[in-house]
């Protein structure tokens, strides 16, 4: 469905941003079948090699908004920051049959609503880090003005990286930003402990470092393809006065363990992005 969708647009996709996020979206796109030549990229800080090269493969970069026809997409994978300068002029890109995304962090459909218009059919999305090896999360909310047909040209889209979940209240996206978006850090932290761990308890510290990352990596790994629920991943590895429950004994304690502490971690995440949206 994706390479059908994306192969049948009539206007040009429009990327706002070739960086990590941005470029890996790109490379997905070409890949289900995307024309090169229905791939505009503006990006004044690309660097000339990587402008070069896509341009060789017939991606228009840099043109002037003005030579651009009427899109199908315009993606907005630029830094939130730069949103007030970077978007008013592309706002006359935006016609009837536009389809707006944006990936920014913060930056909510009435923000850009104000730039593209009341009308404007726009879909604000979060994806997360792993994105960039098409492992990516990505949850989404619709705006009013977006057709059924727009929804699944997103997730055609966003899908070019990962899964893509929908969510239809805007109000939830700081929680689910929490969860899927800073989501990465707090499992590489985890293998950052661990090694941690692992070195106090006498293991060589760079040994300590490769198995807790690979364990961690092998987990997630067993995780996404098990049909189990990784409640019962976790006990299946949890023999009755073992050392693994030993071990979960420490971090599933109900007032300072594992659980208390992602709790109150997802929480304070959730309150900084209603504070960074304003």
């Amino acid at each position: 469905m994706s390479e059908s969708v994306l192969k049948s647009l009539s206007g040009p996709v429009v990327l706002l941003g070739a960086g990590k996020m941005g470029g890996a979206m790109l490379e997905g796109w070409l890949k289900l079948g995307l024309p090169a030549d229905k791939a505009v990229v503006l990006d004044p800080n690309l660097p000339a090699d990587a402008a070069a090269a896509l341009a060789a493969r017939g991606v228009a970069v840099n043109p002037a908004p003005a030579d651009i026809p009427a899109p199908s997409v315009l993606l907005l994978a630029v830094k939130p920051q730069v949103a007030p300068d970077a978007l008013p002029p592309l706002a006359p890109l935006v016609g009837e049959g536009t389809l707006v995304v944006s990936i920014m962090a913060g930056r909510t459909l009435a923000f850009m609503s104000a730039i593209f218009g009341a009308g404007a059919a726009i879909v604000r999305s979060i994806p997360n880090t792993p994105a960039a090896i098409g492992r990516g999360v990505s949850v989404c909310v619709p705006g009013p003005n977006v057709s059924a047909g727009q929804r699944d040209l997103a997730t055609a889209l966003l899908g070019a990286i990962g899964i893509v979940e929908w969510i239809d209240d805007e109000a939830l996206m700081d929680a689910a930003t929490a969860v899927s978006g800073s989501g990465p850090a707090y499992a590489f932290l985890l293998a950052e402990v661990m090694a941690q761990a692992g070195a106090a308890a006498g293991l060589p510290p760079e040994l300590a470092a490769r198995i807790a990352r690979a364990t961690v990596a092998g987990a997630g790994a067993l995780m996404d393809q098990s049909d189990l629920s990784a409640a019962t991943l976790r006990q299946n590895v949890t023999s009755p006065g073992g050392t693994t429950a030993a071990a979960l004994g420490v971090l599933m304690n109900d007032t300072a363990g594992f659980g208390p502490l992602m709790v109150e971690a997802v929480a304070a995440a959730t309150r900084r992005g209603k504070e960074l949206a304003g």
